[in-house]
């Protein structure tokens, strides 16, 4: 936008400079130009332009692309992708530079304040629809159309793409909380394992008790925890989608937030309770630190310091390479059983120079070459429906991956409801939604009474 207004600016001075110069030169154009007409017909070839057309297309072109840093295993996914595009567009090279560490967001957006941000880069689901909005995207809804069908996607990632305005990014997969657990832990407890297959996922009341089993407490001390990781909001809003809670009044005109309702507080309820009463988790860092000795959540269940781990899909990549007897289930259902879906979309920053090469870009990020390495490596799951099929499973199931029982989940990955924040484009309504529930697990604020402050501060902002 910066640059289209210098452009202008420069233009009106150069014309106001060389004004008489430019009538001759108009008018000289216009008197020749019937004499080329003849040149052409009586020649009739047209190498020129084809010679010129060719060095276009030849013209090298510097893609800039930006990602988070989750992992190193992601970073050398991706890395490992856009070798397969640079080989297939020799004329256009991609240099891809992850920001590491938190904060992406702010970011990105000081990049693009400041006229540096990248031609490409993976967007937050929970940034799209505010960025989009906005005008820093790239609208492709023309692109699109001619390549994909929204019906294409599964309803989740279909849900995330598909905005008022248009289509600004395309889906990149999708991810979803899964039950992870530690075989030999349950063995030695004599405890079954959790169902795969959502048609026999456990109850709630099931999950409880096998997490309590599950537990050890050794001279006082928790020395091992039957579940971990229900204190993230990612995780616990797929149990209460699972007993009937709808965030929003509507999701395609968001204007309330609707989780007051006693189905929200059955199931805080019962996650708190599972901590507080029955100490068969723990909401508290601190604590599990003392517990594993301050290790990442995964290398706890491979240790055996926690028993079951609710989780995103995207961790079984670091999961499958750790030395231990890996399991995975759905999770338990109170009315339902489901999980909800979500993943980044890559998006094209709107005042990108090279339109066409990021949208080629974008398109092999979507594609085969790109997708299904990383589904296989357990970092992803498919986002179209072509991927659900027993032809296209095949394409991406690995049994050094997937454990056991994997592919009985596909339906659970393809019908998941959309993560209720991933629509939203509040992004002070959540920052309020978190401050409240860490209220409520942390500092003893009633489920009653943080619900109805979260009706109230979150309504307040959407009115805005």
């Amino acid at each position: 936008m910066k640059k289209s207004l210098l452009w202008i600016l420069i233009l009106s001075l150069s014309i106001s400079m060389i004004g008489a110069f430019s009538l001759a030169g108009c008018k000289a154009e216009a008197e020749e130009e019937p004499a080329a007409e003849v040149e052409e017909e009586e020649t009739v070839e047209e190498e020129p332009a084809e010679v010129a057309e060719e060095e276009v297309e030849k013209e090298q072109v510097t893609l800039k692309f930006t990602g988070w840093e989750a992992s190193p295993l992601e970073t050398e996914s991706v890395e490992k992708g856009l070798e397969i595009f640079m080989s297939q567009n020799p004329n256009i090279t991609v240099e891809y530079n992850p920001i590491p560490g938190t904060d992406y967001t702010s970011k990105i957006l000081t990049m693009m304040m400041a006229d540096t941000a990248p031609d490409v880069f993976f967007c937050y689901s929970y940034d799209y629809r505010s960025f989009a909005e906005d005008g820093s995207l790239l609208d492709l809804t023309d692109k699109f159309n001619e390549v994909y069908s929204i019906d294409d996607f599964i309803p989740s990632s279909a849900t995330i793409m598909d905005t008022d305005w248009g289509i600004y990014g395309i889906s990149s997969c999708t991810v979803s909380p899964v039950l992870y657990y530690n075989k030999a832990v349950f063995d030695e407890a004599g405890v079954e394992y959790p169902p795969s297959d959502p048609a026999e996922a456990w109850t709630w009341d099931e999950f409880a008790d096998a997490a309590k089993k599950l537990t050890k407490v050794e001279n006082g001390k928790t020395t091992r925890y039957g579940v971990y990781g229900l204190e993230n909001t990612y995780q616990y809003e797929a149990l209460l989608m699972s007993n009937g809670v709808s965030f929003w009044d509507d999701n395609n005109n968001i204007a309330k937030i609707m989780i007051n309702t006693p189905e929200t507080e059955e199931v805080m309820q019962a996650i708190y309770d599972l901590g507080w009463v029955d100490e068969a988790t723990t909401f508290l860092p601190d604590q599990m630190e003392l517990v594993g000795g301050g290790q990442a959540a995964t290398n706890l269940l491979a240790a055996g310091n926690i028993a079951m781990l609710v989780d995103g899909s995207w961790s079984l990549q670091e999961l499958a390479k750790m030395d231990f007897e890996l399991g995975v289930g759905v999770l338990p259902k109170f009315k339902e059983v489901l999980t909800h879906g979500q993943a980044h979309v890559h998006a094209a920053w709107a005042n990108t120079e090279h339109p066409d090469e990021a949208w080629k870009l974008l398109n092999f990020l979507s594609g085969d070459d790109y997708l299904l390495q990383n589904i296989r490596a357990g970092l992803w799951m498919p986002h179209r429906t072509e991927y659900y099929t027993e032809e296209g499973i095949a394409k991406w199931y690995d049994p050094e991956v997937h454990p056991e029982g994997f592919t009985d989940m596909a339906p659970y990955f393809e019908d998941a409801l959309v993560e209720p924040w991933a629509i939203n484009s509040n992004l002070k309504a959540k920052d309020i939604y978190l401050e409240e529930m860490s209220n409520f697990f942390t500092a003893n604020q009633p489920i009653g009474e943080t619900l109805s402050i979260i009706e109230e501060r979150v309504n307040e902002e959407l009115a805005k």
